[in-house]
């Protein structure tokens, strides 16, 4: 593992921006009844947006919405199923000063997010539904482009590498050219390695372990595992509630390797750990 500095550098974001130079916390506000870990919590307005507020207290930066679960075997949602379970979220959190990001591969549901106060579109499947990369151009906000093969109900069986790092780095480069093919600002665009995304457990453990590789490809890099099966997996087995530090563990891992986000259900733990880390790069 290799130790990295973040370089000086900032995310437009609307009338805000964000710092790169340091790490941020990507507080993760599922609108959904079925997520992974904690479907059916957050899914109602007033209960999503006081989850939020709380995060934000905690030390979250971003706060990421998400209407669709991308667990294995999850149900498909319809995009106006989509709209009306994140937009009213949306507008409810543009009043605060916090970065919205939203977790969707739907461009119709972007836009109308976008139109309600998001700035960051957050794509699992890397702008690859149909319209994807035009409406990337068209909104010119941030992007995140995660690796992924195939879909949450596929991906399992896609988890063929020679070299999982560097075929994710491979396969992450096409993505990235599309994207600026298609007219997407090169500033406007971060990279997500997909843990858990048509990955086994080793893979996720030998991706983490040489994350620092994926800064030669010069765009900055979200780290997202929190609570995801190989963490419990590392923990003997533990379930998705039990898997706080493990993930803070992870994250750490990811941000001292040049990670300038990660995305997380603990955000008191994970901004705790955060504090720590600065602090001893700054004694």
């Amino acid at each position: 593992m290799q130790l990295m500095e973040l370089p000086q550098r900032s995310l437009k974001c609307g009338r805000l921006a964000l710092d790169l130079s340091r790490p941020h916390i990507m507080g993760i506000l599922n609108v959904t009844p079925d997520s992974f870990s904690d479907g059916g919590k957050h899914n109602a307005k007033d209960q999503a947006v006081a989850h939020a507020l709380d995060m934000m207290a905690d030390g979250a930066t971003v706060i990421d919405i998400g209407g669709e679960s991308t667990r294995p075997g999850a149900s498909a949602v319809t995009v106006e199923e989509e709209i009306r379970r994140v937009i009213p979220v949306v507008e409810a959190l543009s009043a605060y000063d916090v970065i919205l990001s939203v977790d969707t591969s739907e461009p119709l549901v972007m836009q109308a997010a976008v139109k309600a106060g998001a700035h960051i579109w957050n794509d699992v499947r890397a702008l690859t539904r149909p319209g994807a990369l035009q409406m990337a151009a068209q909104l010119q906000v941030p992007v995140i482009i995660m690796h992924m093969r195939g879909e949450p109900t596929t991906m399992n069986q896609l988890d063929q590498y020679h070299d999982v790092t560097q075929d994710v780095i491979s396969e992450l480069q096409q993505r990235v050219a599309d994207a600026l093919n298609a007219g997407v600002k090169a500033e406007n665009i971060m990279i997500d390695p997909g843990f858990g995304f048509a990955k086994n457990a080793q893979q996720n453990l030998k991706l983490l372990q040489e994350l620092y590789k994926l800064n030669d490809m010069g765009y900055p890099i979200l780290s997202a595992l929190s609570r995801k099966r190989f963490i419990g997996e590392a923990l003997n087995g533990a379930d998705a509630q039990h898997r706080a530090v493990g993930s803070v563990a992870g994250h750490l891992l990811s941000i001292q390797q040049g990670a300038c986000m990660v995305r997380a259900h603990d955000v008191k733990a994970m901004s705790d750990a955060v504090h720590v880390w600065m602090a001893m790069k700054q004694a």
